[in-house]
Formats: structure tokens, sequence, C-alpha cells
């Protein structure tokens, strides 16, 4: 699934502030919730948590993934947000975090899944694009920069 089609408007903030990263994964639950009906923000935080308890998401160069799985919902949902000042996020290269790309999938869709997170990855993996992400000053210059890409 393109990014185009995952990630809405209102989804999307830049330089918010973030004081941990539990913070950080509240503030995503919150978001989402707002377009998943048929979870509670605690539950997705829950779904995000889960999964960090296996191994952080965030894959180095102040960029992390955090995702989980959420039932009854037919359609992926992603949220992404910029902080204004990096959050330690326990990184796999131990630094701090100011790109959180966040992503909701069904339950069943596991291929769409490891499609979509590659597609994410690969997104960052460009070290213009995150340049380009930190650049954005606000929320509808950071969704049109990465939905036009």
């Amino acid at each position: 699934m393109k990014l185009d089609q995952l990630l809405s408007p209102d989804c999307t903030l830049c330089a918010v502030q973030g004081k941990s990263k539990k913070n950080i994964l509240q503030q995503i639950s919150a978001i989402a919730a707002n377009k998943i009906s048929s979870a509670s923000a605690k539950e997705l935080l829950e779904s995000l948590s889960k999964r960090e308890k296996l191994s952080s998401t965030g894959i180095g160069n102040g960029i992390a993934i955090p995702h989980g799985k959420i039932n009854n919902s037919e359609r992926p949902v992603a949220v992404l947000l910029t902080t204004d000042k990096p959050v330690i996020f326990d990184a796999i290269d131990d630094k701090p975090v100011d790109i959180f790309f966040a992503l909701f999938v069904p339950e069943d869709h596991c291929q769409q899944h490891l499609e979509t997170l590659a597609s994410v990855a690969k997104f960052f993996s460009d070290k213009e694009n995150s340049k380009r992400v930190r650049r954005c000053h606000s929320a509808t210059e950071l969704h049109q920069l990465v939905v036009n890409n």
C-alpha cells in the first residue's frame, strides 16, 4: 500500500513535544484512535507496547517505525509525527529519535503489514527524505512531502 493511501492529513503532526518513549506512543495511539473506531487509544497503546517489548522499533538515524496489529478493522492506519526535540527511544544505534512513522494494521493482513513496513523503511532509508522531513515546519508541509514521494 502506498503512503498516500495510508497517511491522512489529520494523522500528521509536526514538531510535537515528546517527553519520553511512552509519551510519544500515547500521543500516536490517541491520534490513531480517532481513525480506528474499533479500538480505543488504550488498546492501540497496548498493541504498540507489546511490539516494543520484543525489540525497539527505532531503526536508527533518528527514526522509529512503531507498529501494532488491530482487531476488527478493515484497513491500516498510519500516524506520522516529528518532535521538537529528539526523544530517547532505545533505537538500534542508541541515538534519540525525532521522526516517528507509526502503523496499525488489521490482524489478518500480515503480508500487507510487511510490505507497508518495507515501503516506509525504504522511504526513510534515503537520507535526503529524512533531511526534508526534519526541515518541515507544518503538518501540511510534512504530509505533502511524504505522500508526494
